[in-house]
This record gives structure tokens, C-alpha cells and sequence, in this order.
């Protein structure tokens, strides 16, 4: 079941001495925090926090909340993850949460067969990796074009090239 509130990022250090804070985003772009009025300090949406600013600086978002104007009291709030209400983000076209691809099926681009589930989403600096876990075997493969060929969140698919070796038993 896909989650209605995602971890946004984690306050990492303060940032002056007037509660601005900087932010580590959970998101490829530092400005991606910068779309939002509120952010939530909990995961079920039941502490909402007005955001008073926030840009990028770097790789990381400057913030500034509602309620947080000494540097004490940002320093109090330092290692805390933010929440963002999935139904506010925007994304670029062909971008996805990492919510919605985990669980969805590995698919063969070519013959159909189901390859695995994806049950795993990492970042590295070159490309994500993704999981796919099929029984007891599982598999990595690189989240670029030449291999996902297609993310079809409603069918809850991916259709990937099936590249030779990998998906093929040991002998």
C-alpha cells in the first residue's frame, strides 16, 4: 500500500542564528523541498509546520519553519526527518517515488515473462540500482534507458530489457 506522507529529508545542522536549518533532501534536486508551505514531522501528517522559507544551497535545502527562530531551538530539531503529503509533490515527467516502484513487477520487454518484483530502490552516484527479487534469486540491475525501458505505475509494472546472464540459472 503506497503512503500517503514520505520521508522528505533530515535536519542535518542549523544554519545562522535565526532557526534556519539545512536540510539533507531525500531527492535527486535540493530545490525539491522549496515546493512545499507545509512539512510534517511525523509520518502520519498529525504534526503539520508551516514553511516560512526555504531554498537550495548546494546539496542541501536551507529551511526556515513556523516556530523555529533561535538557533537553539533548530539545533533541538537536529537529526529529525520531514515529511512531505505524497499528493503535493510534483515531479518531472519521468520521475518516480521510490514508494510507488517498490513492489511493482519486473517485466521482459520482449517476451513478457515476469522476471521478479522490484523489492529494493538504492542511489548510487552514477544511477539507481534496482532490486528484483524473484524466489530466493535476486538481481540488480541499473536504472537507465538502455535497461528500463518503460514504468507503468497503474498496471504496477516495469518493463526492462532482460539483459543476457543475469536472469539466467547457474548451471
Amino acid at each position: 500500500m503506497a503512503k500517503e506522507y514520505l520521508e522528505a529529508g533530515l535536519i542535518a545542522a542549523t544554519h545562522g542564528v535565526r532557526g534556519e536549518m539545512r536540510v539533507k533532501p531525500f531527492s535527486d534536486d535540493a530545490s525539491f523541498l522549496s515546493g512545499f508551505d507545509t512539512v510534517f514531522y511525523d509520518s502520519e501528517g498529525q504534526e503539520p509546520v508551516r514553511v516560512v522559507s526555504a531554498r537550495p544551497h548546494g546539496n542541501v535545502t536551507l529551511l526556515k519553519l513556523e516556530g523555529v527562530d533561535t538557533m537553539e531551538k533548530a539545533e533541538s530539531l537536529r537529526g529529525r526527518k520531514l515529511y512531505i503529503r505524497k499528493s503535493q509533490a510534483v515531479l518531472p515527467q519521468g520521475s518516480y517515488f521510490i514508494d510507488d516502484i517498490i513492489g511493482l513487477q519486473a517485466v521482459d520487454e520482449a517476451g513478457g515473462e515476469v522476471l521478479g518484483v522490484i523489492s529494493d530502490v538504492q542511489a548510487y552516484p552514477a544511477n539507481d540500482v534496482w532490486f528484483i527479487r524473484n524466489g530466493e534469486k535476486e538481481v540488480l540491475i541499473p536504472n537507465i534507458p538502455s535497461v528500463v525501458k518503460k514504468v507503468c505505475i497503474p498496471e504496477r509494472k516495469v518493463y526492462i530489457h532482460k539483459m543476457k546472464g543475469l536472469f539466467e540459472d547457474e548451471d
